[in-house]
């Protein structure tokens, strides 16, 4: 049976909820994840998929995480945005279709130039000394 959005409001919360369902951005230099640099995995707040690692996190200054590609490609889609009056591409992770930010071409061109701006609410943080418990083992090998 899958969960209502009054479930999901309350096991991921208001802020959550509002950037992953209906496309909310957090506010610059408020996420959790900003100034953050611990060595682990990100993963979609609502489904457990796996998106970023923080071997990708970089300080862009932008005021939400950013990061230079997401861990396999496959797990994110773009979208053209144009609210706000601009042209951006909207990322969400594939199987739980959440709002996760946006990807800019204006990230570090050693790592291919992209920039994924990413909002903190979106996102839940597995530590790499925790991906055994959390089943998320496969993944220290990016490590």
């Amino acid at each position: 049976m899958s969960e209502t959005k009054d479930e999901l409001k309350k096991r991921i919360g208001d802020l959550a909820y509002e950037v992953t369902q209906n496309a909310a951005t957090e506010r610059a230099f408020t996420g959790q994840y900003d100034d953050f640099y611990e060595k682990g995995i990100y993963v979609d707040i609502v489904s457990g998929e796996p998106l970023f690692s923080s071997q990708d996190k970089y300080d862009a200054g932008c005021g939400w995480p950013a990061f230079t590609k997401p861990i396999d490609n496959r797990m994110v889609t773009n979208h053209e945005d144009n609210s706000y009056f601009m042209r951006r591409i909207e990322v969400r992770s594939r199987n739980a279709d959440s709002h996760l930010g946006h990807v800019f071409n204006d990230g570090p061109l050693e790592a291919g130039g992209l920039r994924y701006c990413i909002n903190s609410a979106a996102l839940r943080f597995i530590p790499y000394d925790k991906l055994d418990q959390e089943g998320y083992s496969n993944y220290k090998s990016l490590f």
